[in-house]
């Protein structure tokens, strides 16, 4: 946001006892997100769920109460707050401090690959690092006019599948999930972008639903946290589906057998491509003989692999 925050003081007698820094009536966009920001800031709250930062929230729920696009609050900093928006944002943020609350669920929506999606405790927050990836159709590693079937593993609410669908045009998308719950999530999601006739949902454990059907494309954000971080995980990640995040001693409980499966249901000339978290070492540690390719993100982390069909294990 181009606007410069003036912060207000941090001695509010009231902001420190409750957490909350009283609203003023009628306040300007710019003075109702600095409020907002300050009573986030001064709370023991973790970001990181579709946001990195109170400021960030701070103009979310600012965007989300007024209806001015995120991107457009700098046009409108003077513009005043009217009293529903204010109520409303109010409102969300006594649930973001007092029930520590991710964001996203509150406001029940969230953001990936430049499209927004229907969110609820049902399913993991979308943000996934493939999210950078996907608006540029996985380039270079991926030719779009070859992609006309792709598979996304453990796709929970949907967004890697309808990104796929939207950012590789012309092809079907295939989506997996055990959670019958989280499919819920996603069918509201496909329904919305009217994808009905180009996502196939399927319930079952990873590949298990699919038959003999190939792929040129499979994607996959699967659970990687190992046990002893899941235990040390913050109040509000501990909110969102434990088996979209466990993922056993290692973080390899899903990634192993993504893997050793995944050839048998890739095309010859077929690509894998999936992030793996903090599990990258135990995994290179576990299939030392594989060339991975490690992608960089814009953070610099290297937690996203690109393999071909032709260097993946062959099925037992």
């Amino acid at each position: 946001m181009a606007f410069e925050m003036r912060k207000s003081p941090k001695n509010s007698r009231a902001a420190e006892a409750t957490g909350v820094v009283p609203m003023p009536s009628s306040p300007s966009i710019r003075i109702c997100a600095e409020q907002l920001y300050q009573a986030l800031q001064q709370s023991p709250l973790h970001f990181g769920q579709g946001s990195e930062d109170p400021w960030q929230e701070a103009l979310w729920m600012v965007s989300s109460a007024t209806g001015i696009a995120y991107g457009n609050l700098d046009q409108h900093g003077d513009d005043v707050v009217d009293a529903q928006a204010l109520q409303c944002v109010e409102q969300w943020l006594q649930q973001r401090i007092r029930q520590r609350r991710p964001l996203a669920y509150i406001l029940q929506r969230a953001w990936f690959a430049g499209l927004q999606f229907y969110v609820d405790e049902r399913v993991l927050i979308p943000r996934s690092h493939l999210g950078e990836l996907l608006p540029e159709q996985l380039s270079p590693w991926v030719c779009p006019e070859r992609i006309s079937t792709t598979l996304d593993l453990c796709t929970g609410s949907g967004c890697i599948a309808i990104a796929l669908a939207h950012y590789f045009p012309h092809s079907r998308v295939t989506a997996t999930d055990l959670s019958v719950q989280a499919l819920a999530v996603a069918r509201i999601n496909i329904e919305h972008y009217q994808l009905e006739q180009r996502i196939d949902l399927r319930a079952g454990d990873l590949f298990a639903p699919l038959g003999q059907q190939r792929f040129d494309l499979i994607v996959s954000n699967p659970p990687y946290v190992d046990n002893s971080h899941m235990t040390a995980l913050p109040r509000e990640f501990r909110q969102e589906p434990w088996m979209a995040l466990a993922a056993g001693d290692d973080g390899l409980e899903l990634l192993i057998p993504i893997l050793q499966q995944a050839r048998k249901y890739l095309h010859e000339n077929g690509v894998l491509i999936v992030e793996t978290g903090a599990a990258r070492m135990a995994l290179e540690a576990k299939f030392p003989n594989l060339p991975f390719t490690w992608l960089t993100t814009t953070s610099g982390e290297e937690v996203i692999f690109v393999l071909n069909a032709k260097d993946l294990p062959v099925s037992q």
